[in-house]
């Protein structure tokens, strides 16, 4: 079942945000309080809305809590951003992603329920590191526990030319592909049981960070 998405504030984060989510052909609702930010997507996204969403009614009406995702990406307003994650707990937000400009700004809205925070400076400087240090990891993201999620190009023969189903990677080395790009083909997709691995791809894969490294290490030879 495909999921829906809402993205609050379209500023240069909540923009990208939602552009990756049209080219996967996602349904989308995106608000803003500036009519110019939602104006660039009225024509593509799902439905385009100028709201406050500091107004509690605005978001009931708008139906918020029926979404499965929602991002809060507003940015240097953080009144805005804590209240917009109150109401959206509040209305019943299944997965709330929050958008955070500093460690207190994210302890707060961990503090008010939102399940992923992300700072996008901290979180880019990161991993701008960790692909100097090793070139292969073109993307690495730590989440909650033990689980990571991380992106590679896959570059062991041993796994070209067949499909996910044909591999069993999540049997035999506990981890799961949860994108891929073909080296011909722009942009990534999700796959599925059928998607045949070629030379070149770029896989993103989840697992324990444990788990992780020994598939990369062995993907990678």
């Amino acid at each position: 079942m495909k999921s829906n998405y809402a993205v609050i504030g379209l500023g240069l984060f909540g923009s990208s945000i939602v552009n990756t989510l049209i080219k996967n052909h996602q349904e989308v609702l995106v608000i803003d309080k500036k009519e110019e930010n939602v104006d660039k997507f009225r024509d593509v996204a799902t439905e385009a809305v100028v709201a406050d969403t500091q107004n509690e009614l605005a978001l009931q009406q708008l139906g918020i809590g029926n979404f499965d995702n929602v991002f809060v990406a507003i940015g240097t307003d953080l009144e805005a951003s804590i209240m917009t994650t109150l109401i959206c707990k509040d209305l019943g937000v299944k997965h709330l992603i929050c958008k955070a400009e500093n460690a207190r700004h994210a302890q707060v809205l961990e503090k008010l329920g939102a399940d992923e925070i992300i700072q996008p400076e901290r979180d880019m400087g990161q991993r701008v590191a960790l692909h100097v240090m090793e070139p292969k990891i073109l993307n690495d993201l730590k989440l909650k526990g033990e689980l990571a999620v991380v992106e590679f190009e896959l570059t062991n023969e041993k796994f070209f030319n067949q499909s996910l189903k044909e591999l069993n990677l999540t049997n035999r080395y506990q981890v799961s592909v949860i994108a891929i790009s073909h080296a011909n083909e722009e942009g990534a997709a999700i796959p599925n049981q059928s998607t045949i691995v070629e030379p070149g791809d770029v896989v993103t894969i989840i697992g324990t960070r444990k788990d992780v490294q020994k598939f990369e290490d062995l993907a990678t030879k």
